[in-house]
């Protein structure tokens, strides 16, 4: 429930009696040990982070703070409970910037930024727990996810809407920076094969082949939706912007049978489709509208 936490995006399950919802920090132990030990959960997944890059380099603090001592705290409480699986949920980003061929799961982590630099201490971390304790811990790192329900900060969902809004879209430097695509049920659908059939203490990466420069990017959703290439607003640099991520991800398809399911530019217009017809939950955010509510029904209690 950070800004950009949106208690919308779950008003399709909040009457399933599967689901609950729990208000609290993951880096308050005392709660956390309230859940685990009421509950009793066969596992926990993680997804808990502060992720957006800019927002890392202005102030790194939340960053480490969520992502580094959040995970240490359900690590430590999930090894006293014995839960049975605790599944990290990362990121490409750890590995850095990548010129030629894709990374593996054992390659070296080399962060360019305090979200990722964040991200790899906490995975360093979540392996120390197993080879420490035997922690049953798994790890998932994937490429950029896009899709519906997507905080409009992150380039395909801020592009779209500011198209809708006829404003223009800031592409960094020259656009030539490459990234790997994977539509967000992608990425569920391989999360929850990791975490009932992967290996304790193994690493997967979580990629598509659908390499594209931001630029290509930019055009493609500048095609789709029928605007020209005056909309695009050149804008500078942002401090060690990678150039280029790359995931090998033979080890999910050989060892678990996954890969992608989902068309990319099929996948892309679907995306472009929802936040057309979803303009009531986008614009709320945009105007500001949504913080305001989010600072009386969570921050003001």
């Amino acid at each position: 429930m950070t800004y950009a936490g949106n208690p919308e995006n779950l008003r399709d399950i909040e009457n399933n009696p599967r689901y609950k919802f729990i208000k609290g920090d993951i880096c308050d132990e005392k709660l956390v040990n309230e859940i685990i030990s009421s509950e009793k959960p066969d596992g926990v997944i993680n997804f808990a982070a502060e992720t957006h890059v800019d927002r890392s380099i202005l102030d790194s603090y939340s960053f480490v703070k969520t992502d580094v001592l959040g995970t240490q705290t359900l690590l430590d409480v999930s090894k006293k409970y014995n839960v049975s699986r605790y599944l990290h949920i990362s990121t490409d980003e750890i590995y850095g910037s990548i010129e030629k061929g894709s990374f593996s799961e054992e390659s070296l982590l080399n962060p360019s930024n305090p979200y990722s630099a964040s991200k790899a201490s906490a995975d360093l971390i979540v392996k120390s727990y197993f080879i420490t304790y035997k922690t049953p811990v798994l790890i998932t790192r994937s490429s950029n996810n896009f899709g519906p329900f997507q905080y409009p900060e992150k380039i395909i969902p801020l592009f779209i809407t500011n198209l809708l809004e006829n404003k223009k879209i800031p592409l960094y430097g020259d656009g030539l920076n490459i990234r790997d695509w994977l539509y967000v049920l992608d990425n569920c659908q391989a999360i929850d094969l990791v975490f009932h059939k992967g290996k304790e203490g193994q690493i997967y990466n979580v990629g598509s082949g659908n390499e594209l420069t931001n630029l290509d990017l930019t055009k493609l959703i500048l095609e789709t939706m029928g605007k020209d290439e005056k909309s695009i607003e050149y804008v500078k640099d942002r401090p060690g912007h990678d150039r280029r991520y790359s995931l090998d991800y033979t080890k999910i398809k050989k060892e678990l049978g996954w890969q992608p399911k989902y068309d990319f530019k099929k996948a892309l217009i679907e995306t472009i489709n929802w936040y057309k017809e979803n303009k009531d939950w986008w614009q709320k955010i945009k105007s500001g509208e949504y913080l305001e509510y989010y600072k009386k029904q969570y921050l003001e209690r």
